[in-house]
């Protein structure tokens, strides 16, 4: 076991039921990697002084009942996974980056209450995605359980190795086959012909660039596909409708940048069916 794998999943929860659809990923993860869930519930007592003590007993018994609840889930849908829980005072946003430091992965609902309403994603999962020290997994609420390959957007000047590596080991780790996806474009309105040609030397150069993973990764099915598309995330949204997770990377044509992220990110986010990991 590495040191990465030995380090504990973190799933960040706030009182929302929605946390619970990130609980039952993390936990099924944590058990694979063989390491410890570690549940987190940030409170901030608003208010003065006087108000904080009146509601401080209230709030703490409810996170600590909401922990247990979802303490208990994760053991249902893991048996056997070691579970530990916290409830800290602060930033659900500040405490999630600060931990984020030693854990294998920070695991979060799309949804919860510390987004703005009517938004498609939280912005505790927008800012912990773009700022975590480690790779980050939003959990759409109510998502179904799709078991296709996992898709991984890549570019191919190398700026997305550490996205396409953990695409691979977590591929390896639950025998399920890889699509990887480079999106691009011309920037101009070339002939079809010109086109076709643009598309082949993409593709040449896609698979030149995996080739050494491909000869890493022997029983692994593979499959690598350069799509004209100007906008990332509707190529990786489309490559595969079943598709079990889909990874990206924080570098790139559809970049995570200055603290926040790009468009791509933040399509996928809000958009996808299946988990989004996010890999820094």
């Amino acid at each position: 076991m590495t040191a990465t794998a030995s380090r504990p999943v973190l799933a960040g929860l706030d009182a929302s039921a929605a946390s619970f659809d990130a609980v039952r990923w993390a936990a099924k993860e944590a058990r694979r990697r063989e390491t410890t869930l570690q549940l987190l519930h940030a409170c901030l007592f608003e208010g003065g002084p006087s108000r904080a003590h009146d509601n401080s007993e209230l709030l703490l018994e409810h996170a600590h009942r909401f922990l247990r609840r979802a303490a208990e889930i994760a053991r249902e849908e893991a048996p056997g996974v070691r579970v530990e829980t916290s409830v800290r005072l602060g930033l659900a946003v500040d405490l999630l980056l600060a931990e984020s430091g030693g854990a294998a992965l920070v695991v979060l609902g799309s949804h919860g209450l510390g987004g703005l309403r009517g938004a498609l994603i939280g912005s505790v999962a927008l800012r912990v995605a773009a700022g975590a020290a480690c790779p980050v997994v939003i959990v759409p609420a109510h998502r179904p359980e799709l078991v296709g390959p996992i898709v991984v957007g890549v570019d191919p000047s190398g700026s997305s190795e550490h996205a396409l590596r953990f695409a691979l080991e977590e591929a390896a780790a639950v025998r399920a086959p890889v699509h990887v996806v480079h999106a691009w474009h011309d920037g101009l309105l070339a002939p079809e012909l010109e086109l076709a040609d643009l598309g082949a030397a993409e593709q040449r150069e896609l698979d030149a660039h995996l080739a050494s993973w491909v000869r890493k990764y022997p029983a692994l099915d593979i499959t690598a596909r350069a799509v004209r598309d100007r906008i990332a995330s509707h190529a990786l949204l489309n490559a595969e409708p079943d598709a079990r997770l889909i990874v990206v990377g924080t570098r790139g044509r559809g970049p995570v940048a200055g603290g926040v992220l790009g468009s791509t990110g933040n399509a996928l986010l809000a958009h996808a069916a299946c988990p989004v990991v996010v890999v820094h």
